[in-house]
């Protein structure tokens, strides 16, 4: 009577290494998915800025309408443009997320296949791309979120509207004298001119300070990957 072998089979020691049809064509549809989200939040993006420019333009309407204006909505404006910048920088994580999934598909799995390298597993992109699918999460702080967006478009914002407010102060009604004049024009109620003055230099350093810490934070970030295949 012949004995039943009972030995289980072995697991296959190697991993697959390619992609079969059906999922480069899932792939190109997930692509399709994240370039899709990317866009759309991107039109978030430029809906806040678009806020902080109207904003920023009544402002500038109210404050040279007249020489005896006061310069008031400048301030204002810079407070309201902060939020603005608040509120991009938390929907620009969002958009981070799925332009870094974008991205990483375009150089890792579009750009071997179109210079005839053939797309592999093994490169560490797919493992990557899982682990995000897996555990999502965001890729950058949100100091570095405000970062981005203060260098890249609201330091402009800041810059008009600091420009703008002083030379309000300069000009009218009539061009600056004396010191005193100035401290006089900035006042604001029973605030005196002097700590107002103050802390408008204090609020435009403050952003300053966030946009060059964050720039060094982001080039040392840069150096600790060294890798290509890397997303945020």
């Amino acid at each position: 009577m012949a004995l039943r072998d009972t030995q289980q089979p072995a697991p296959p020691t190697t991993q697959k290494l390619e992609f079969s049809a059906a999922e480069i064509g899932a792939l190109a549809h997930l692509y399709r998915g994240e370039v899709y989200r990317s866009t759309a939040w991107r039109t978030r993006l430029d809906s806040t800025t678009n806020w902080a420019v109207v904003t920023t333009g009544i402002a500038l309407s109210a404050t040279f309408s007249s020489a005896e204006a006061s310069p008031l909505p400048m301030v204002l404006v810079g407070l309201i443009v902060s939020v603005f910048l608040l509120f991009e920088a938390r929907r620009y994580r969002y958009f981070n997320v799925w332009r870094a999934r974008a991205r990483l598909l375009e150089t890792d799995f579009y750009a071997p296949m179109i210079r005839g390298e053939g797309v592999q597993l093994g490169a560490g992109w797919a493992q990557l791309l899982a682990k995000d699918y897996c555990d999502p999460r965001y890729h950058i702080s949100f100091a570095r979120a405000i970062g981005r967006r203060l260098r890249r478009t609201y330091a402009w914002i800041f810059v008009i509207q600091a420009v703008a407010y002083y030379g309000k102060l300069a000009i009218h009604p009539t061009p600056l004298a004396t010191l005193a004049d100035l401290w006089e024009r900035a006042a604001i109620g029973p605030i005196p001119g002097g700590p107002v003055v103050a802390a408008g230099v204090l609020f435009h350093g403050a952003w300053a300070m966030l946009a060059l810490v964050t720039y060094r934070i982001e080039i040392a970030s840069r150096r600790e990957r060294r890798s290509l295949i890397a997303m945020g």
